[in-house]
């Protein structure tokens, strides 16, 4: 079994990677956001991720296995809703509205796409846009809180943050 524990390149990025040929990995988003998970490569051979807490990987990633062996990750064909319209206000309003119910979503120029839901399809078309269903590689934007790759915000992160002072003698205090 292939032991995928590092990201040696991500998507968008130039892929110096060894080689040039890598094996491929298509998985789809919920696969993509498990940092633990059993999966076969496209080639049949079986492949272990084990990746850092909370990462999310995106189309073209490249992964190394600790023999060596690099792998580009695919986004696996999906059940999608695209939502669709012309008007820049209604497109930023449907975004508005599955947002607030942490839909997670692909945009693009005009289109907004989602895992197909009935509810949601209603929801979206009492909005104004039109919604055509269909099969598609599923890339959503990661979120203001998504941790990819070791450069992002961690949920567990604290809020509140104490601030070191002492107090000397006569109890007066210094940062």
């Amino acid at each position: 079994m292939l032991r995928l524990e590092e990201i040696v390149t991500a998507a968008g990025t130039p892929k110096g990677a060894p080689g040039g040929d890598a094996a491929t990995l298509t998985l789809t988003f919920e696969q993509r956001c498990k940092s633990r998970l059993l999966a076969r490569l496209d080639d049949g051979r079986e492949a272990g991720l084990l990746l850092p807490r909370g990462t999310i990987l995106r189309q073209g990633d490249r992964l190394r296995a600790a023999d060596g062996t690099i792998v580009e990750v695919r986004a696996a064909p999906e059940s999608l809703s695209v939502a669709r319209t012309a008007d820049p206000h209604l497109l930023n309003r449907a975004a508005y509205h599955l947002g607030n119910r942490h839909v997670p979503l692909q945009i693009g120029d005009g289109w907004l796409a989602y895992a197909h839901d009935h509810v949601l399809d209603d929801m979206v078309r009492h909005l104004g846009l039109t919604i055509d269903a269909r099969q598609a590689p599923f890339d959503p934007e990661p979120g203001a809180f998504a941790h990819r790759h070791g450069n992002g915000h961690e949920h567990a992160h604290a809020h509140e943050h104490a601030h070191a002072h002492a107090h000397d003698d006569d109890g007066h205090h210094h940062d």
